[in-house]
């Protein structure tokens, strides 16, 4: 069954960064609807350890729901950006798993860009991803934790760590990676 992307990119006007995972997990597994919605996935985690120094910070125990007015707030305020590379994937398996999805259709890189036109810089989370842009762009697959430039569009393409629990990388490992990639594009925690 093919399944068409369910949320529209989150691209804020000043951003510097555009972070791209694959595809959103199946939405009986989302504690909201926005990007990285299962509550297993790192991702929430590792942006509250680094701008809050708290992996807690946006999400709400209580509830056990994110908390997607402060989450909206620091992409913002921070200037990040966020899309998958999936724009129709057929799932291959009943699961999440990247390596269980086919990309049918890969999202439009460059229509995407032209909104974000501060946007230097694209981070991918996980190896599935980084291919993606890889092929879209013409560069190579940058290692992970590692970036490739594209001269011919002046973009900086980073592969970082999955953020997926079944990644084997410990929070604050994985966090290192991110602050590294922020850093880089001029994003202080």
């Amino acid at each position: 069954m093919l399944e068409t992307h369910p949320f529209p990119p989150y691209l804020p006007s000043g951003a510097k960064v555009l972070i791209m995972g694959t595809f959103p997990p199946q939405p009986h597994r989302w504690a909201m609807e926005f990007y990285y919605p299962n509550r297993t996935n790192d991702f929430w985690k590792i942006m509250g350890l680094i701008f809050f120094n708290d992996p807690t910070y946006l999400y709400d125990t209580r509830s056990r729901s994110f908390r997607l007015d402060l989450i909206k707030d620091l992409l913002d305020d921070k200037g990040i950006a966020l899309h998958d590379t999936g724009r129709e994937i057929r799932r291959l398996r009943d699961n999440a798993s990247d390596k269980y999805l086919e990309i049918v259709t890969p999202v439009p890189l460059f229509d995407l860009l032209a909104r974000i036109p501060l946007c230097r810089t694209i981070a991918t989370t996980g190896e599935k991803a980084a291919g993606v842009i890889a092929s879209i762009t013409g560069t190579e697959t940058p290692k992970m934790g590692h970036m490739v430039t594209d001269t011919a569009r002046n973009l900086d393409i980073w592969r970082m760590p999955s953020t997926s629990r079944a990644y084997p990388l410990p929070l604050e490992n994985k966090a290192a990676y991110y602050a590294t990639l922020f850093n880089a594009a001029g994003i202080e925690p």
